[in-house]
């Protein structure tokens, strides 16, 4: 089964965005170890919405496009990772895990909607 793992940050807390290197280097360990364990499909940090980022909203088939930052939005998803796993425990330990390498950080497991789930 493939989970998602995000992670959100304060879209106003400029700190939250600028990771130290002590912070770099437990997170290269976190997912060297994801690797050699083999559930690290992909992962990625995003930039704050400040940074290039957009909404877009369709309603009626028109699509209106909101550029960043998002002033409404206080936390935003910061980055995810995508995991393959036997069940959502596994999932759960593995974001348990992750979000040990920050002081305070809210993270989301979501499970994959394959194709064939769908039909």
């Amino acid at each position: 089964m493939r989970y998602m793992v995000m992670h959100k940050f304060d879209d106003r807390d400029t700190a939250a965005w600028k990771p130290t290197p002590e912070f770099m280097e437990r997170m290269g360990a976190f997912i060297e170890e994801a690797n050699k364990a083999g559930v690290l499909l992909a992962g990625e940090g995003l930039r704050p919405s400040s940074e290039g980022a957009a909404t877009i909203s369709v309603k009626d088939g028109k699509a209106t496009v909101v550029d960043g930052p998002f002033a409404e939005a206080k936390e935003v998803i910061a980055g995810f990772a995508i995991l393959q796993v036997r069940d959502r425990a596994e999932a759960v330990e593995w974001g348990t895990r992750f979000g040990a390498l920050f002081d305070h950080v809210e993270i989301e497991v979501r499970r994959v909607a394959e194709f064939s789930d769908l039909a």
